[in-house]
C-alpha cells in the first residue's frame, strides 16, 4: 500500500510538473506575440531598407553592410565572408550553455529588370531597367531579426540556454551559395533551422515538396576571329559552337525523361557582326527530380557541348555557377509550427489593401480575383507518392523551381516558415510581385510570421523531444535511403562575380531612393506615393466583380 501512495505520488508529481511546463510555453508564447508588436516598426524598416537597396544576387554589399551593423548592435557576435562569399555572414547569440544551436535563414537578393513602386497597381519603374524586389526576398530577414531580437530578450529573462544563429541567402535566384555554406561547416553544429520565404498565405510543409533540384553551368567556347566579310575561312566562331550546342540540346529534349526540365540564356554571343566570334558562351539551369537524374542530365549535357566544339572546331571549358538539391523537410517541426499557424492566424487586411490586391490581380490578368488569403492553408504534405505510372514505367513526379534551401534540409532538420506579404495569382520573378513588398501587406505579413517562428522556437527550446523527434525523423526516414552528395565539387566556387556590371551601372541610380527611416515613417511617405495608387477602371472592375457576388 505504501508502494502504491509513493507511485501515486510521483504520478501526480509528474502531471503537475507538466502541467506547468505547459502554462510556461503557452505564456511565454503570449509574452512573445506582444514583444513581436512591439518591433512591427523595425520590422517595417528592415524591409523597406531592403527593398530599397535593390541588389542583385553576390552583390548585396548595402544589405550586408546594413544588416551586420544592426545585428552587431545588438548583442550579436558578426562573421561576415562566409564560405567564400563577399555579401554572405553569420551573427550569433548564445545563452547558458549555447545549446540547442537553432538557425534562422532568409534569402536577401533580388530579380533584374524588376524595379516597381511600391504601392502602385501598374507598372511603375522606381528606376527604368533597374533591379528590384519582385519576389519580395526583401522581407524575410526583416521576419527573422524582429523575431531573434525579441526571443533574444525573453531568453535573457527567463535565462534559458540556447543559441541563435541568423544568416543570409545571398543568391538564392542563382542558386549560388548554400551548398558552399555546407561544405564550409556552417551548419554542422546546428540543431535545427527555420528558413523563412515570401508567399501569399501562411503555410509550412514536410517530406518532400515536389520540386527540382539542378545544376546551373555557363559553358564557354573559344575559336578564332576573323573579318567575316573579308576573311570568314579564316575564323572558327564560338558563337556557331554555342547555337550548335542550343540545337542539339533542343533536339535531344524530345528523348529526356519526363521530369528534366532545362533552359538557357546565351550571355556572350560576340562583339559585332563583321568580326567571327573568337569566344562566346552560353548559360544552363538542368533540372531533375533526382540527385541521379540531375547529374545524367549534366552529363548529356557535356556531351552536346563536346559535339558542337568539334563541329565548329572549337574548344570548350564550362564552370558550376550554382547548384541545388531537391528538397525534404522535418515533419515534427513542420507540425509544431503549423499549430502556431492555427493560433497567430491571418493579418486583418484592410479594404486598402484587398483593394491593392484586387486592382494588381485585375491588372495582371490574374486567373482569380480575390484578393489577399482570409483563410489558412493547410499543411503541405509530401508529394504524392512521388510517382507516376507512365506506359507500365514508375517515373518521377514532374517538379518544378528549385531552392538551395534543400541543401540545408539535407545537413540539419529544417522547414521552410511561408508568410503572406505577396499578392496572389501573379507571375512570380516579375515587377508585380514587387507591388507589395514595402506596404502595409508586407510589413502585416511581416509581423504574423515573426509570431509564428518565436512561438515554434520557444517549442525547440522548451520542449526537447521536438528536436529529438526532429532528429529521429531525419536519421530514420529522410536519409534512410538518401544520402546528400554535393553537386559542387571541391574544386567549384562560388560566383561572385555575376550580377557585378549589372549593380555598377543601377546602384548609382538607385542610391537616391534609399529609404531614410530617420526622416520618414515609411518608404511609401518617402516616396509620396498614397497608398493604394490605383487607376479609376481598377476600383470600377472591383466594384462590378463585388456586386456579382
Amino acid at each position: 500500500m505504501k508502494k502504491l501512495f509513493t507511485l501515486l505520488f510521483v504520478c501526480i508529481a509528474i502531471m503537475g510538473f507538466a502541467q506547468t511546463e505547459v502554462q510556461q510555453v503557452e505564456r511565454l508564447k503570449a509574452e512573445a506575440a506582444m514583444e513581436i508588436d512591439k518591433y512591427a516598426v523595425l520590422g517595417q524598416q528592415i524591409n523597406d531598407m531592403l527593398f530599397s537597396f535593390a541588389e542583385l544576387g553576390f552583390q548585396e554589399y548595402e544589405t550586408l553592410n546594413y544588416l551586420t551593423n544592426l545585428l552587431e548592435k545588438q548583442g550579436f557576435k558578426i562573421h561576415k565572408g562566409i564560405a567564400g562569399v563577399p555579401t554572405a555572414w553569420t551573427a550569433t547569440w548564445s545563452s547558458g550553455s549555447g545549446k540547442p544551436v537553432i538557425a534562422l535563414g532568409s534569402d536577401v537578393d533580388c530579380i533584374p529588370k524588376a524595379s516597381q513602386k511600391p504601392g502602385v497597381a501598374y507598372s511603375d519603374p522606381i528606376v527604368v531597367g533597374a533591379p528590384g524586389h519582385g519576389e519580395g526576398h526583401n522581407s524575410g530577414q526583416a521576419l527573422n531579426i524582429i523575431s531573434a531580437l525579441a526571443l533574444k530578450k525573453i531568453m535573457e529573462k527567463e535565462k534559458i540556454s540556447g543559441t541563435i544563429m541568423l544568416w543570409p541567402g545571398v543568391a538564392e535566384e542563382l542558386l549560388g551559395t548554400k551548398a558552399y555554406y555546407v561544405r564550409a561547416g556552417y551548419f554542422k553544429d546546428v540543431d535545427a533551422c527555420i528558413f523563412t520565404h515570401v508567399d501569399k498565405n501562411l503555410g509550412v510543409g514536410y517530406g518532400d515538396p515536389g520540386g527540382n533540384g539542378l545544376i546551373s553551368v555557363r559553358f564557354n567556347f573559344e575559336g578564332a576571329a576573323a573579318h567575316a566579310a573579308g576573311a570568314p575561312w579564316r575564323g572558327r566562331s564560338a558563337l556557331d559552337a554555342v547555337e550548335l550546342m542550343n540545337i542539339g540540346w533542343n533536339f535531344k529534349r524530345e528523348h529526356l525523361e519526363l521530369t528534366q526540365r532545362s533552359h538557357y540564356v546565351i550571355t556572350d554571343g560576340g562583339d559585332q557582326p563583321n568580326v567571327v566570334p573568337s569566344k562566346a558562351s552560353v548559360w544552363y539551369f538542368f533540372r531533375e527530380r533526382t540527385y541521379p537524374n540531375i547529374k545524367k542530365l549534366f552529363d548529356t549535357g557535356l556531351k552536346m557541348a563536346e559535339g558542337a566544339a568539334i563541329m565548329a572546331d572549337t574548344k570548350f571549358t564550362y564552370e558550376i555557377l550554382g547548384s541545388a538539391w531537391p528538397g525534404h523537410f522535418n515533419k515534427p517541426i513542420a507540425e509544431a509550427m503549423y499549430q502556431n499557424m492555427k493560433l497567430v492566424g491571418l493579418p486583418k487586411w484592410s479594404e486598402e489593401d484587398q483593394l491593392m490586391a484586387k486592382a494588381t490581380q485585375i491588372e495582371l490578368k490574374a486567373s482569380k480575383i480575390e484578393g489577399l488569403a482570409v483563410k489558412i492553408d493547410t499543411i503541405s504534405l509530401p508529394s504524392p507518392s512521388g510517382t507516376v505510372n507512365i506506359m507500365g514505367r514508375q517515373l518521377m513526379a514532374t517538379g518544378g523551381g528549385s531552392d538551395d534551401i534543400a541543401d540545408i534540409s539535407w545537413t540539419v532538420p529544417t522547414v521552410v516558415l511561408r508568410y503572406p506579404s505577396n499578392i496572389p495569382g501573379l507571375p512570380g520573378h516579375h515587377w508585380s510581385n514587387a507591388i507589395s513588398m514595402a506596404t502595409p501587406i508586407a510589413h502585416k505579413g511581416i509581423v504574423n510570421g515573426a509570431k509564428v517562428e518565436i512561438m515554434t522556437l520557444l517549442d525547440m527550446l522548451l520542449k526537447p523531444e521536438i528536436l529529438k523527434n526532429a532528429w529521429e525523423y531525419y536519421r530514420t526516414e529522410q536519409t534512410k535511403d538518401i544520402q546528400y552528395t554535393p553537386l559542387v565539387g571541391e574544386k567549384d566556387n562560388p560566383a561572385i562575380t555575376l550580377n557585378k556590371k549589372i549593380m555598377e551601372e543601377y546602384a548609382p541610380k538607385l542610391k537616391p531612393f534609399y529609404y531614410n527611416p530617420t526622416k520618414y515613417k515609411t518608404y511609401l511617405e518617402q516616396l509620396g506615393i498614397v497608398y493604394p495608387t490605383v487607376r479609376q477602371d481598377q476600383i470600377e472592375e472591383v466594384k462590378k466583380l463585388s456586386e456579382k457576388k
